[in-house]
Order: structure tokens, then sequence, then C-alpha cells
């Protein structure tokens, strides 16, 4: 049995077999070479090295791992001098004892092997760090760039050693780039913009040392900024991209934010933590920018919308996302999430499809007035087709929005349940059940149905 389970995979053509080789660890990669004589040779033709310490055998003491994984890297490159990669993946604790070492690698991946996609992770995770470790940084040599063709740079824990004249330079390969606890000041940023005309794709998390962060160019289309917290800093941050696309922000904590030229923006990202006390002030802040993107058609946003609709200085009474169809909500079920959602859908009068999504909250809510909390809520949808409910738990504040749901006009035709079992103290858990779909018929009304499972689907008729 194990013989004719050997002839099928010595069957499959080499293409696929590097393509299956593409998703192993490179030392994993090697091993197969023992199965056959066909096998041999084919680690050394996979279009990608993945090398990741911390699948790499350990050993004690722990330097020793990074001795020994260290010299297999070596190995590894002088083997695949010549053949040429795709992708070049490495994490790695780094030290300055291996300061050398790596820079060889690097620049091997670059200049011999033309990796068109450079990962350098020298993080992985926290408990890999200690007080030693966390005092010893890589210098990133970014000016060998010029001598390969790398198009995707993601790089994590590290600072940038820009040449000197970085903005008059043309890093004209790179792409797309992604920067994750790097020390980023006002001029470096600036830099690599005007030093990489053909950045289109740009992330930016962790990220420390700037105070008036500028972000100007006429070619980046996707912008993502995530975990942007300093507190004791006026910190300003301008965008100004004509022909952005799309724009995240992720946990921003920036004092003032400045959005121009965003009329080619269309999806809009953002999500901060939601302290009910502590987080509003930067949500609010950067929910404002919409005023300057009237062409939004993709919207994913948490319902802190009662509260910034009735504050003090909200949108102009003309303000409205005629152009958003899609929209992703963090929400609750709440009689005062159901009275943010209906503010918000007010101004979205052409909105085709909602999908709900599991809001986690820290503290209490405002308290509406005993006017609003008795209220029935009226929810605006004269345009939407289809509402999905994701981390569906069947809990009575969801039943209660459900029957608001098929309340509504006809235009609504289908609502999707994503059910998810509830975990020990009510927590959501991560296995999700098969989806539950509400779809009216004509005028039979609300017909449901969904995948068989072993345990009963809750009953929704009986609740409705």
């Amino acid at each position: 049995m194990e013989e004719a389970s050997n002839q099928n995979i010595n069957d499959l053509p080499e293409e696929l077999l590097l393509r299956i080789l593409t998703f192993l660890p490179t030392l994993d990669s090697i091993q197969t070479s023992l199965i056959s004589q066909k096998w041999r040779p084919l680690w050394s033709r996979v279009p990608s090295l993945n090398l990741p310490f911390e699948l790499f055998p350990s050993y004690e003491p722990p330097l020793d791992t990074r001795q020994f994984f260290a010299e297999f890297i070596d190995r590894v490159l002088i083997l695949r001098s010549n053949s040429p990669i795709h992708t070049f993946r490495l994490s790695f604790i780094y030290h300055d004892h291996y300061g050398s070492h790596v820079d060889s690698w690097v620049r091997s991946a670059i200049t011999h092997l033309h990796a068109r996609e450079l990962h350098l992770d020298f993080f992985i995770h926290k408990d890999f760090h200690d007080e030693e470790t966390l005092n010893h940084k890589y210098d990133f040599p970014f000016s060998v760039l010029r001598n390969g063709y790398v198009e995707n740079l993601c790089v994590t824990r590290c600072d940038l050693t820009l040449p000197t004249k970085m903005s008059t330079m043309r890093f004209c390969s790179i792409g797309s780039m992604y920067l994750d606890q790097v020390y980023l000041t006002d001029q470096i940023m600036s830099d690599l913009i005007l030093g990489c005309p053909n950045l289109e794709a740009l992330e930016l998390q962790n990220c420390w040392g700037h105070h008036h962060l500028k972000i100007c160019s006429t070619r980046l289309q996707k912008l993502v900024l995530g975990y942007f917290y300093d507190s004791e800093l006026q910190e300003t941050l301008v965008i100004d991209c004509p022909n952005l696309f799309s724009i995240s922000f992720d946990c921003c904590a920036f004092d003032k934010f400045v959005l121009k030229n965003a009329l080619s923006l269309v999806e809009f990202h953002v999500d901060i933590v939601h302290l009910i006390d502590g987080s509003y002030c930067y949500w609010s802040k950067v929910v404002r920018l919409l005023g300057q993107a009237p062409n939004v058609k993709h919207l994913n946003v948490q319902n802190w919308w009662f509260k910034f609709l009735t504050s003090k200085d909200p949108f102009p009474r003309s303000f409205m996302l005629h152009n958003l169809n899609l929209l992703e909500l963090r929400t609750g079920f709440t009689q005062y999430d159901l009275v943010g959602m209906a503010a918000l859908l007010k101004l979205c009068p052409n909105l085709e499809t909602m999908i709900l999504q599991y809001l986690f909250k820290i503290g209490e809510d405002d308290r509406l007035s005993e006017e609003l909390l008795n209220k029935p809520v009226d929810l605006s949808m004269s345009s939407l087709k289809q509402v999905t409910m994701k981390a569906y738990t069947a809990t009575e504040d969801e039943l209660n929005f459900l029957k608001i749901l098929i309340g509504q006009g006809v235009t609504l035709q289908k609502i999707v349940l994503a059910r998810t079992q509830v975990g020990e103290e009510g927590q959501i858990g991560e296995r999700s059940l098969p989806l539950v779909v509400l779809y009216r018929e004509g005028s039979q009304g609300w017909k449901c149905s969904w995948t068989l499972y072993p345990a009963t689907p809750h009953s929704i008729d009986s609740e409705l």
C-alpha cells in the first residue's frame, strides 16, 4: 500500500510538486529529497525560500539554536546561489553577533536570487524575546534594493538605513511596502515615498518617531495604518493621495487627521478599540474624514453612530453617503445600538448589502433618554437587499432585531445568519455552525433553509 502511495506521488507532474513544496518551510522541503530519486533535486527548484526560525528544531542552550539556524541558512544559500526565486521569507531573533550573517542573506536574496518578494520578520512573537534581544535591532540597508527586483517589501522590527540622497534616487521596482515596528520619522516617510515612485500599496503598523506624518503620493492606491498610539504627543496625520482607492485606520490616535483630494476613495475602514470613554474621540475624528470622501462605496466601521450624530459637531445636515452600497458594521443589538444603526442608515439611501459583525465593548453604553429607550426603531432600508449577521447566537436582542428586519419593505430579499457557538461565560466561540438563510419568496413571505448539522438548529420560526 505504501509503495503504491509513493508511486502515485512520483507520478505527479514536477510543476505540481514544486507548487506543493512552496507551502513548506525550506527545511521540510529539503527533507522531501529522501522520498525518491525524482524528489532529490526538487527543493533547489522551488521558487521560494521559507526560513522560519520558530519552526527550526530547538537546542539547549537557546543560543545554539540561533547558531545552527544561521549555519543552515548559509548552506542553503550556497546551494541555491544560481537558482532565482520569487519569494524570500525569513524570521529570526536578531542579535548584533549575527549582523554580517543577516546582511549576507539579504544581499544574496536580492542580488543573486533576484527575489520579487522580500519578507523579514525580526520579532515573530514576544515570547521569543528577553531584555537582551530587545536591545538589538537589525539595520536594513535600503540601498541594496537598487541592485535587485524586489516588488513587495515587508520588514518587521528593524531600523531602515536609507541612502543619503534617498529622495532623489529611484527604487522603481517597489510597488508594495509593509513596515511593522519600524522607527519612522517624518523625514524618513517623505524620503521613502519620493524614492519609491511606483509605490501603490503601503501598510504601517506600530511605527514611531513621527510628529507630523505626511503621506503624499500621486501613485498610492491602498493605505493601511495600524496601532499609532502616543497620547503624550500632539501628532498630526496628513494624507494627500489623489488616486487612493482604499484606506484603513486600525487603532490610530493622532491628535489631528487631514484628508485631501479623496475623490477616488471607495473603500473606507476604521476600527478603534471600543473603550467607551477613551477612544471615541479618535473614532469620531477618523469618521469625519468621510466628509472629504463623497464617493465611498464600501464602509467598514463600528457602531458609535448615535453618540456621533447627536454630538455638538456632527456632519452637516446636507451630508449623505449617496454612493455607499456595502456596509460592514460592527455592532451589538441593544436599543442603543439600534438607534445608532438607524441614524447611520438614514445617511445611506442606496445601500444594498449590510454585514453585521460582533462588536466587543469595554464598558457600558451611554444612557438613552426615556423617549428613545421606548420608541420603536425605524430602520431606513429603501434599497437594502441582503443582510448578513455574523457570529449569530440567537440572543434576545438578536431575535428582536430579526423581527424588525422581517417587518421591512419588499426590497429586502435575503437574511443570512452565520451562527457561532457560545462558549463558557457567554463568550463567542470560534467554531462556526452551518448558515441559516431566510429568504423572501414572493407573496408567500419568508422561508428558512439551512445546511444539515447533527444538532437541531435553533428554530427561527418558533421565536418569530
